[in-house]
């Protein structure tokens, strides 16, 4: 297992790095708020010619669920903000309603596995997301679905208001 001094992953060549929220005041990565701690390492980035979201995530010892492995919560909570940062990206304000996580293989520790999301589809007010994480070959660790709902004109500025008060 590699010691929790690991840097952030490295970004492919020619990948842009990104905010998975913009918008937000203050915005940081929920996952990986401490860039330097032993339990998530998330980076966020676009590819030239892509529209989706990807990112390179590095579980550390801290993230551990069964024995030198990552906890499944570790996986779903990372999935659960690419697929929110998704929509966000894609100009839609969101939160997410249902998040369906399917986990396919146990994901080892110190590993820096892919990460993939896009927006599927928009209906309304409804944005279906989907993300993924999985290995360097592209097999899936997990694969989620997320039904996000956008949120109301003005309901974020009262969020973001309240929060500030």
């Amino acid at each position: 297992m590699p010691s929790s001094a690991a840097p952030l992953p490295a970004l492919p060549p020619g990948a842009v790095p990104v905010d998975p929220f913009p918008t937000l005041p203050g915005s940081r990565s929920f996952v990986t708020g401490d860039p330097g701690g032993s339990r998530l390492r998330v980076v966020y980035f676009r590819l030239p010619g892509s529209d989706r979201l990807h990112g390179r995530v590095w579980f550390g010892p801290d993230a551990q669920g069964p024995p030198g492995h990552a906890h499944g919560g570790s996986m779903a909570a990372v999935l659960d903000e690419a697929a929110g940062a998704a929509a966000w990206l894609a100009g839609h304000q969101v939160l997410i309603a249902r998040l369906t996580t399917d986990f396919r293989q146990v994901l080892p520790l110190g590993t820096d596995a892919r990460l993939d999301a896009w927006v599927e589809r928009v209906e309304g007010r409804k944005v279906t997301t989907r993300a993924r994480l999985v290995d360097a070959a592209g097999a899936p660790y997990a694969e989620a679905e997320a039904l996000c709902v956008m949120l109301e004109a003005g309901r974020l500025d009262a969020l973001i208001e309240r929060a500030g008060s």
